[in-house]
């Protein structure tokens, strides 16, 4: 059988050549580079299948996301087509815990900061002054395998735990020493709002300006989970008027836009407009450089620390993707995987576009 990985490393792909020996494998950098006779396909959430590609590769038959959402694929397409689809269960819900508390701890430590005193004869500890979790009130939305897991952690720092799902469960507070609240009151609560949920029609910018104006003055936000949680603009306008104190992220909504410089998008613009390209719509590039912009101006803050999406990636959670991933595909060839939509996630939005959450390590 014909089956082709996208965006692997070296020692991935020695791991898949042994594992599925006596297949065709093919290992590519982007979607654009997939054969048409591919019959079964290993991606990443970077890459967004939609029904055109599918049109384009007729032979193909399994779809095995090296990821736990399928918010990237177009499952409708893919049930029509009869396409199956699977995703790894679960791989980096400690490690995406573990990470979360990295990005509060630099933002509550300032630790940016220090980093850029170092060596600075103007030392000043006012300067580097940070706050103490103790006593704080940690708010979660998403109460589900990673949020849970965040819990105890959080508990451990002395920190009060209050959380939001849209399907609470009534036995588990109890147990983990947490309280379910709406989302209003979680967020005029916390001290400090974690993010965990996925990204649906219900969750799309659920942080707007209307939602963060209504959060505590100074929280500190800390964003593990999908960029188009938060609507960019607004976290940076509440940044820049102090409704947010800080914002620890591993992801954002515009990631796609950092793979290209700022000066290599106006140089093609100017090429275009040359070469008289309409300008009664503003160009594709026209948005990247604005998308661009928005994230340096975000980036550029003191009190914002990003990480490229890099929570999951620990050896433990890659060993586990890539072994359920051969497990999932080996299934598949023996009869053994369901037909149809084996383990799909939850439809993404409308207006999002998947694909803009570029994920800049090696997996999800």
């Amino acid at each position: 059988m014909k089956i082709t990985f996208i965006e692997t490393e070296e020692h991935e792909q020695r791991y898949f050549e042994e594992a599925l020996g006596g297949h065709e494998l093919s290992f590519v950098h982007s979607l654009a580079d997939v054969m048409p006779d591919t019959e079964v396909l290993s991606v990443f959430i970077s890459s967004r299948i939609s029904d055109d590609f599918l049109a384009r590769h007729p032979a193909l038959r399994l779809i095995a996301a090296r990821s736990t959402t399928c918010d990237h694929i177009d499952l409708e397409s893919c049930a029509r087509r009869g396409v199956a689809v699977c995703d790894v269960a679960s791989y980096g819900d400690h490690i995406a815990a573990e990470h979360t508390f990295a990005l509060l701890l630099a933002l509550t430590r300032r630790l940016r900061e220090a980093m850029r005193l170092n060596g600075d004869k103007r030392f000043s500890y006012e300067a580097l002054r940070g706050v103490e979790l103790h006593g704080k009130t940690f708010g979660i939305l998403g109460a589900g395998r990673v949020g849970m897991r965040t819990v105890p952690i959080a508990r451990a720092f002395g920190m009060e735990v209050i959380a939001h799902d849209i399907t609470p469960q009534p036995e588990v507070p109890e147990n983990l020493g947490f309280e379910y609240v709406s989302l209003d009151e979680m967020l005029r609560r916390s001290h400090i709002l974690s993010l965990h949920s996925p990204l649906t029609n219900d969750t799309f910018h659920i942080l707007d300006r209307a939602a963060l104006a209504k959060c505590r003055p100074g929280v500190l936000i800390i964003n593990t989970a999908r960029g188009r949680l938060i609507d960019t603009a607004a976290l940076l306008e509440a940044l820049e008027a102090g409704i947010v104190g800080g914002a620890g992220l591993d992801v954002l909504g515009e990631e796609a836009a950092l793979r290209r410089q700022a000066s290599h998008l106006i140089s093609d613009q100017i090429i275009d407009h040359l070469h008289g390209e309409d300008a009664s719509a503003p160009p594709a590039r026209t948005r990247e450089i604005e998308k661009l912009m928005l994230i340096d101006n975000l980036l550029a803050r003191p009190n914002v620390v990003f990480t490229p999406h890099i929570a999951f990636n620990c050896v433990e959670s890659i060993e586990r993707i890539n072994a359920e991933t051969v497990s999932s595909i080996s299934r598949f060839i023996a009869g053994t995987l369901p037909s149809g939509i084996a383990a799909a996630g939850t439809a993404p939005h409308p207006s999002v576009k998947p694909a803009d959450e570029l994920c800049l390590a090696a997996n999800i």
